[in-house]
């Protein structure tokens, strides 16, 4: 189940949460962030990465012609990856990127937590979310402890996706909302 939950980033008091996905999409646009459901496709658990960009081909060729991006791919980590450790010690730190990061779950879940204007947007994506976050954002992933994901990334230009560490700790400081 996709959750947000929106948090002081000072206090930790929590402002919003909910599963609804309208009103995840509204509370994200609001800060600039896109949000949405696509239908997921009926592939085997595990399917190659070639499978899994074409099972999404019509709406990823609708989605890079809207965004003039460039290029996507199919990542996956899962607990048996034997960088995983490595993989999400990387992500877990705040940062921004120089163009938008986007992510789309064809299998399992996730945290995108965005540091904006004060407030903690936790966004809890799961199987079947979009997700787009803003060149200069600050933000951090999650996939846990035991990662499980698949997910399809758009890029304009790879090397905009090279992480900018702001060297906060708010990372360390604010958990993550799993479902």
């Amino acid at each position: 189940m996709s959750l947000l939950t929106i948090r002081d980033a000072a206090t930790g008091a929590e402002t919003l949460r909910t599963d609804d996905p309208q009103a995840m999409a509204t509370a994200l646009a609001a800060i600039g962030v896109r949000f949405e459901r696509w239908p997921v496709a009926d592939l085997p658990a595990g399917a190659e990465a070639d499978a899994v960009l074409a099972a999404y081909r019509p709406h990823l060729d609708a989605f890079l012609k809207e965004t003039k991006a460039g290029t996507a791919d199919v990542i996956r980590l899962t607990a048996d990856h034997p960088q995983k450790d490595a993989i999400r010690a990387k992500f877990l730190s705040e940062h921004i990127h120089t163009e938008d990061e986007v992510r789309f779950f064809h299998e399992g879940a996730g945290n995108f937590v965005m540091h904006v204007d004060g407030k903690i947007y936790d966004a809890h994506c799961t199987r079947g979310d979009l997700i787009s976050v803003p060149a200069n954002t600050r933000h951090w992933f999650d996939a846990g402890e035991v990662p499980h994901v698949t997910a399809l990334r758009v890029f304009t230009d790879t090397t905009g996706w090279t992480p900018h560490y702001t060297g906060s700790d708010i990372a360390v400081r604010i958990p993550v909302t799993v479902g």
